[in-house]
């Protein structure tokens, strides 16, 4: 009989734990499912150069951000696919190569250059994802609207004034100037916008850490963008008697005219000449008042990943980290983007994948369209059919891609990455190449050496521009009538 009761007590335990585990099967793997999927931040730096302390700079404090890279995986070769921060953030967040009619200059909206597509953060939301924009992602604030179930920005967050008041500086506003490219003001972190970011990050991701709900968090930071504000504290960290001129403050002449410009982005500021060079105090203190901004932007993002660890987020979260486009600080003369040399191009960018990355480098080279199917497979996502890009997947996992070349560019010169050469070439209206350059970075890394018009690379060059023709796409050509290029 005790045999009996046992057998029947065990029967009826193991009875209700079948009838339990079979109750709302969808829902049980629908929880399943939405808690393995990993977070995603997604933070972008207005005009951020790969000039920090994990690429080598050893006079640059970027202690946050060379704190992420131990955790990551570091590219050495990334470049953005068009310098120019509207044009740069519509190709990255629709995965699509700027066309020379498509994603042109700082004013684009994804809206307008390619409406109906589906972006990635649009992607990710289509996908269960709540995502939230905070501070500058695209250009525009109602752009692509649909993508986000949050999108906010600190007033004047767009302004080419966001500094603070202080009453130590003089801000001249005649003819049509911004005030000074630069502010050194003794104000906290929050006076200024990206301090004010980083704190509704931070809020937000408390929130989203009560929800449990995967999130796509886009942070876009303003500095280092003109003007050159940040607290008194990070100018503090630099020497500006320790501040010098690049080696390549220089144009030389077989360097074609079309790669050069008027670097009209800062002429709006007060005290900085029409035209013609600045001069070598001026120079000083706006390389002075880039490295504290980046100093200060750095100090934000170290709140953002403070905050990842301290919530318990950072073992589920994705995080990327990206500058929009390179700066010219003084080389070829030259400041701020909208060019075609590396100083334009070549961009950070930092991806940490929990449990799968660990502070390596990879020399291979990656374009920002990559971002968009990379992204998308890391969260298990399928990568939608209209991205030009190619997944870094592979690399964080040591192995090859089949793509190993980057396309940029900038108005009607279009710039191709291929091994150590750099080439770009310039059309006319009429279809016909006006001016070309060529440099080897194995033995010029600061382009100083035009090798398009020289006789033994006339071969290379031509090998070079069969290449881009053929991998740019049907919107090669100036003409508005598109042609397929042979």
């Amino acid at each position: 009989m005790k045999n009996r009761n046992n057998f029947l007590c065990g029967y009826l335990i193991i009875a209700m734990l079948v009838s339990f585990s079979c109750q709302n099967p969808k829902e049980s793997e629908t929880e399943k499912s939405e808690a393995g999927k990993p977070n995603i931040l997604f933070i972008a730096v207005d005009d951020l150069r790969p000039e920090l302390g994990v690429y080598g700079a050893k006079h640059i404090k970027s202690p946050a951000i060379d704190k992420l890279s131990a955790e990551s995986l570091v590219f050495d070769r990334a470049y953005c696919n068009i310098p120019v921060c509207g044009a740069s953030r519509a190709s990255l967040l629709s995965g699509i190569r700027p066309g020379r009619h498509r994603f042109i200059g700082y004013s684009t909206y994804l809206d307008e250059d390619y409406p109906g597509v589906t972006s990635l953060p649009k992607h990710f939301k289509n996908n269960g994802y709540t995502t939230i924009s905070n501070g500058k992602i695209y250009h525009h604030k109602d752009d692509d609207k649909m993508a986000w179930n949050e999108v906010w920005k600190p007033a004047g967050a767009l302004s080419p004034r966001d500094f603070a008041s202080d009453k130590n500086v003089e801000i001249d506003n005649t003819e049509g100037k911004r005030g000074y490219p630069y502010e050194n003001a003794n104000v906290p972190d929050s006076a200024y916008n990206d301090g004010k970011i980083a704190d509704k990050t931070v809020q937000d991701l408390k929130k989203l850490k009560e929800k449990g709900e995967p999130f796509f968090m886009a942070v876009g930071f303003l500095k280092p963008h003109l003007p050159f504000n940040a607290p008194a504290k990070y100018w503090d960290l630099y020497d500006s008697t320790q501040i010098s001129l690049p080696e390549n403050y220089l144009q030389p002449e077989t360097t074609p005219k079309a790669a050069y410009h008027n670097f009209g982005e800062l002429r709006h500021y007060s005290g900085v000449p029409k035209k013609g060079p600045v001069s070598d105090e001026l120079a000083n203190k706006l390389i002075h008042g880039y490295y504290a901004s980046v100093s200060y932007t750095d100090a934000q993002i170290g709140k953002l990943l403070d905050a990842l660890k301290t919530l318990e987020l950072d073992q589920n979260t994705i995080v990327i980290l990206w500058g929009d486009h390179g700066w010219n600080l003084g080389d070829h003369q030259l400041w701020c983007k909208h060019c075609n040399f590396e100083s334009s191009l070549h961009v950070p960018l930092i991806l940490k994948v929990p449990g799968q990355t660990s502070g390596k480098h990879t020399s291979a080279i990656a374009e920002f369209i990559d971002i968009y199917p990379s992204l998308s497979e890391l969260a298990g996502l399928p990568i939608p059919e209209h991205t030009d890009g190619e997944s870094l997947v592979p690399l964080i996992n040591g192995l090859n891609r089949t793509k190993d070349f980057a396309i940029s560019k900038f108005h009607d010169g279009v710039t191709l990455v291929k091994g150590n050469l750099f080439y770009t070439e310039w059309l006319d209206k009429e279809d016909q190449v006006r001016a070309r350059m060529l440099f080897d970075h194995s033995n010029d890394p600061l382009e100083l050496n035009n090798l398009a018009e020289s006789p033994e690379f006339a071969e290379k060059v031509k090998e070079m521009s069969s290449f881009l023709h053929n991998h740019w796409g049907d919107d090669f050509y100036v003409n508005r009538k598109i042609k397929k290029a042979n």
